[in-house]
């Protein structure tokens, strides 16, 4: 049976992020075309990962009969976050836009994850496996919008889980998330709606799309 490994990443919970609510369409899409499937879920803000370490970042580059103690618990601990990456048959991350960028827990997660030689090289060990990735923002950064060029979300992860984890990566944009909360941006509302209902349309026939393929 099919294994998705879902990541979030939001500080706020449930329906108060964006992020977290166009994720669980996707989830709950998903497990309707798997029902006796697994998934693996990490919220690391409620729970966050260890940022990599000394100790964590040169076990990486030793042979574990080499690694002292320190190096061998701080290894154990990015071992056990790829093998979840490379046990997936798919993969879905909630990336909300934090001052212009990831949340640093979800940095922390892939800078984990990246390990030279295993996940990321020559013969990535989850090449192929589809991520799909919610990038919800409280404006927009589109292109041909004022602030395109403060987009370093997709940029980054596009070049992280497609370029150096090989990763087949999907996007989910719901944008304008502060406008029903911004006086300023109230004649923004309707824009906003129009990219939330998008968003969970795409949240659930991408899911559903993405099932009959690994299906097939």
């Amino acid at each position: 049976m099919a294994t998705l490994l879902h990541i979030d990443s939001s500080v706020f919970p449930g329906e108060a992020s964006s992020s977290r609510s166009v994720g669980n369409a996707f989830r709950k899409a998903w497990e309707e075309q798997h029902p006796d499937g697994t998934v693996i879920y990490r919220d690391v803000a409620a729970d966050p990962v260890p940022h990599i370490t000394a100790a964590a970042h040169t076990a990486g580059f030793a042979a574990p009969s080499e690694h002292t103690p320190e190096q061998s618990a701080a290894f154990a601990a990015r071992v056990k976050l790829i093998e979840e990456l490379e046990q997936a048959d798919a993969v879905l991350i909630g990336a909300p836009m934090y001052n212009y960028s990831i949340p640093s827990t979800l940095k922390a997660w892939l800078d984990n994850v990246i390990l030279l030689g295993r996940t990321t090289g020559e013969t990535p060990s989850a090449q192929g496996t589809p991520v799909t990735v919610v990038a919800s923002r409280g404006g927009s950064y589109a292109p041909g919008t004022p602030r395109a060029g403060y987009e370093f979300v997709q940029n980054y992860l596009a070049a992280v889980l497609e370029g150096a984890l090989g990763l087949d990566l999907d996007f989910i944009v719901p944008e304008l998330t502060m406008a029903p909360r911004n006086p300023a941006m109230s004649e923004l509302i309707p824009l906003y709606e129009a990219s939330r209902e998008r968003a969970f349309e795409d949240a659930t026939t991408k899911a559903k799309a993405l099932a009959e393929r690994l299906a097939a």
